[in-house]
């Protein structure tokens, strides 16, 4: 890693290699959304929800076992997104599509926030908290027929319950989903990581994958992480914080 240390310096040289940068890819993580106040998982585990495991509320196992309780898990978590926005991060990365050719979002969340900031193409790793499909056989449901409070989900015509649209623990990602975003990061003039731990797999290998494959590897994170050392440029701070300065030097 040559620059660990956040300075102007450091956000004027990522802003100079966007301006050049051809193809770009962003990989967010929870820490983006956690700025616009929604918890990451494991904060959202308070109150009432604290005494239980994230197997007992995010596993296929779970669900089996109390599909009611799962399902008014994620019932707290949808009305949640109700409550927030996105913030400046959001808004300014939806921005960069304006100074880059081609610009994707791969995003380890799932709350739609990229999508009401503005971005175009985003990739959702761990699918989406208002998408629900049939557990049974993955048909889709229709959302407008699901609405907020149902104590019990809703089945789907096969008669299977419905569940979140979400990649839960011990389930692989979708095929396509993952080998377009491997296609992503192998292709990328520029990839930048945002506010991710680096340690939930397979999206934390992404970055990897665009370093073998030539590009520069970029990082904002308040703390660093197991990508760091990897990254060509560490902008340590918020990504609510640091993405706009980025945006401000590309208008300038």
């Amino acid at each position: 890693m040559s620059n660990s240390i956040n300075s102007h310096v450091f956000i004027e040289q990522t802003a100079e290699l966007l301006k050049s940068a051809k193809r770009v890819a962003i990989l967010t993580g929870a820490g983006v959304s956690k700025e616009s106040g929604i918890p990451t998982f494991r904060d959202a585990q308070t109150g009432l929800w604290a005494n239980y495991r994230p197997e007992d509320l995010a596993t296929p196992q779970g669900f089996l076992q109390n599909p009611d309780l799962v399902w008014q898990w994620y019932d707290s978590r949808r009305k949640k997104l109700l409550e927030v926005s996105p913030n400046a991060g959001h808004y300014a990365m939806a921005e960069l599509a304006q100074f880059v050719p081609e610009l994707t979002v791969i995003t380890q969340n799932v709350d739609g926030l990229h999508q009401q900031a503005g971005s175009k193409e985003v990739l959702e790793l761990h699918g989406s908290i208002t998408a629900f499909r049939c557990f049974a056989k993955g048909h889709p449901a229709n959302t407008d027929n699901i609405d907020f409070g149902l104590t019990s989900p809703p089945k789907c015509h096969c008669g299977s319950p419905y569940r979140p649209g979400v990649v839960w623990f011990g389930e692989s990602l979708p095929g396509d989903v993952l080998s377009k975003a491997q296609k992503l990061a192998q292709s990328a003039d520029v990839f930048i990581v945002a506010g991710t731990s680096g340690i939930v797999h397979p999206a934390a290998s992404l970055p990897f994958v665009a370093k073998e494959a030539g590009a520069t590897v970029i990082e904002i994170n308040p703390e660093p992480t197991p990508i760091t050392d990897t990254a060509d440029i560490f902008l340590q701070g918020p990504s609510g914080q640091i993405w706009p300065k980025i945006i401000g030097l590309l208008k300038s």
